[in-house]
């Protein structure tokens, strides 16, 4: 599907954008893991999610869908049975990452396989860490590099403290997962913060994750309890009207009860820095986890340095930071951003390739990119690459560039936010 994208005058309305796409990954495969039924509520009905559903029907538990309700009849933690044929996880990393870490505990075999992208993203730092736990996982070289598909025979696992070497939230929760079932108490050290989806949940679910500073202590637990779960809107999907609201003329646009996890915000203290005119309002915290309604509105930017800590709690939201900074005053600087190069795309690369098009000034740089003030952005061909943070950040971009912006591949925001074209255009 191409969509085509029209500069617009102003931006104005209050919206509800899908469920935290991580949190309801996560409700899925704990609720699975849990003994008695789950009720989910809030859940993101994308590609990317209902792969891992799939996978959990696949390993014997009963999954009612009923569009963003979802019900989960768990069955313990020991409870999964053999699959019949592969796991096929789609485009899902999260999926196939945290799933590794369950899988290499239980009485099976099975193999574990994504599409032609999946294929290509590194296992090696989900490996490395579940091996040295005793697990068995062979999978398929690369470059140098292991990669899906992937064969995982279930053993029985012993504690490690293990120092992640890049800053991941899905290599922590691997290793999370796999610890409720070694023996004694798995410890895992991160560089920098990252996503706590995982522990969370898992403590709303009756297991014993604590945390001393960078210090993440899982102790083993007999059972988790099913527990009803409710999954507030993506931060990751409220980025683009944040930034479409700030960054297009006479706008102000209200996103409902978005996820406001302080390992998850830092798009908010990045726009905050660059000027932004943005309000939090109705906070509260529903399953341990923060909401509040943002409303923003047209702002004046100006360029900044983004890097640091920071960078792991606005990974996925830096594509369309770089859109935004193409309308700031003065340059904005993305540095320690490596991990881009291994997400569904290099989106170093990729988000370089399409605002350049466009007549952005933009640069690559090894760990990231350097943005100038353009001017006016133009209408231009643009490619997805099948990435759909690639989709919607030239999106917003062409929200503001003159002619017509035309996006090749972009059905592929169904992945994170089915609907996102359709309630963009609701806006103006």
């Amino acid at each position: 599907m191409n969509k085509t994208i029209k500069k617009v005058s102003n931006l104005n309305g209050t919206i509800t954008v899908p469920g935290d796409k991580s949190i309801s990954h996560r409700a899925v495969m704990l609720g699975a893991l849990s003994k008695g039924t789950s009720h989910i509520t809030g859940f993101l009905n994308g590609d990317d999610c209902l792969s891992t559903i799939s996978c959990f029907r696949q390993m014997g538990i009963e999954i009612e869908t009923d569009g963003r309700n979802v019900t989960v009849h768990g069955k313990g933690l020991h409870g999964l049975k053999k699959p019949d044929n592969i796991l096929d996880v789609g485009n899902s990393g999260t999926t196939l990452r945290l799933m590794t870490g369950i899988l290499s505990a239980q009485n099976f075999m099975c193999g574990v396989t994504g599409d032609s992208s999946i294929q290509k993203r590194p296992m090696d730092r989900v490996i490395a860490p579940l091996s040295l736990m005793g697990a068995d996982i062979s999978g398929t070289s690369k470059n140098g590099k292991l990669c899906a598909p992937l064969t995982i025979t279930g053993k029985k696992l012993r504690s490690i403290e293990y120092m992640l070497p890049v800053a991941s939230a899905q290599v922590k929760s691997a290793v999370i997962l796999a610890g409720l079932y070694a023996e004694g108490d798995t410890t895992v050290v991160e560089p920098e913060p990252t996503r706590d989806h995982t522990e969370i949940m898992l403590n709303c679910l009756g297991a014993d994750i604590s945390r001393t500073g960078n210090k993440i202590i899982c102790r083993p637990v007999k059972e988790l309890y099913a527990a009803d779960i409710s999954v507030p809107a993506d931060i990751s999907s409220a980025a683009y009207f944040i930034t479409a609201g700030i960054i297009c003329p006479e706008s102000c646009i209200t996103i409902k009860n978005v996820g406001i996890n302080p390992t998850r915000t830092g798009i908010l203290d990045v726009y905050g820095q660059m000027g932004a005119d943005i309000v939090l309002s109705n906070e509260k915290t529903v399953c341990g986890e923060r909401t509040a309604d943002i409303t923003v509105k047209t702002s004046q930017l100006k360029g900044t340095v983004i890097g640091g800590g920071i960078i792991p709690r606005l990974i996925d939201e830096i594509p369309v930071i770089a859109a935004a900074a193409c309308f700031a005053s003065g340059r904005t600087i993305i540095k320690d951003a490596q991990e881009l190069k291994v997400k569904e795309t290099n989106r170093i690369k990729t988000v370089v390739e399409e605002l350049s098009k466009m007549g952005a000034d933009i640069q690559e740089t090894d760990d990231g990119m350097v943005i100038n003030p353009a001017g006016n952005l133009k209408g231009a061909v643009c490619e997805s690459h099948s990435d759909h943070r690639i989709a919607m950040s030239t999106a917003v971009a062409g929200l503001m560039a003159s002619g017509e912006t035309v996006i090749y591949g972009a059905e592929c925001v169904d992945i994170s936010f089915p609907g996102f074209f359709e309630l963009l255009d609701s806006l103006h």
